[in-house]
């Protein structure tokens, strides 16, 4: 597999992405680490679902902008879980419309938003630890994820009233720790204060196990 091969994969997954209402307008921002241990990121401003192959913004392995083409702000961030997290491959970044609504709740738990109610979940993502609200770019954003993802060995981080942080070995593997993220959050809304069985810690540690 080339880099070229990843990258259109990953425009591939971005626009399916886009076309499925994950991602609106230009927000959002995805990237992969390369063979090399180089970066590919999508653009600042860029909308996921109209990418150019040929127009993304990389890094080399130390970090070094090598493109004409600026990345998104939000880089910042996804450097500092790939330095904690050297077994990912890949970052996806979304305000896709369920996750962002938990997102906006008051009162969260943030050590996790969400407790589990399907083995998948468990599986996919584990738990989701909340990061206090800053503004988009915000350094404190890639401080606050640093701090977490060395205290949890989890697969996505809940922005407070702005988004979520997904990851995973490859880039297919991160997208689909989002989507099943995402049903997740869709399954809490409409439950709706429903009497609800939540998986017990017994069941948890066997589907971690």
């Amino acid at each position: 597999m080339t880099k070229n091969d990843d990258i259109i994969r990953m425009c591939g997954l971005c626009e399916s992405l886009f076309a499925r209402g994950y991602a609106v307008g230009g927000a959002g921002n995805v990237s992969i680490k390369t063979e090399s241990g180089g970066f590919v990121v999508t653009p600042t401003g860029s909308c996921l679902g109209r990418l150019d192959p040929e127009k993304l913004a990389e890094f080399d392995k130390n970090g070094t902008l090598i493109s004409d083409i600026r990345p998104s702000k939000e880089f910042a961030f996804h450097r500092v879980l790939y330095d904690v997290r050297p077994e990912i491959g890949a970052v996806v970044h979304l305000h896709s419309t369920y996750l962002t609504a938990l997102s906006c709740l008051e009162n969260l738990d943030r050590e996790n938003a969400l407790r589990a109610f399907t083995p998948y979940y468990v599986m996919r993502v584990g738990h989701l630890p909340v990061v206090p609200y800053y503004r988009p770019g915000a350094p404190e954003i890639a401080r606050d994820l640093e701090i977490m993802a060395r205290n949890h060995a989890v697969n996505a981080f809940l922005l407070a009233s702005h988004g979520v942080v997904v990851l995973g070995k490859t880039i297919e593997e991160a997208v689909g720790n989002a989507e099943e993220l995402e049903e997740t959050a869709k399954l809490f809304f409409l439950l709706n204060e429903k009497p609800v069985h939540y998986l017990s810690e017994a069941e948890i540690a066997e589907l971690v196990k």
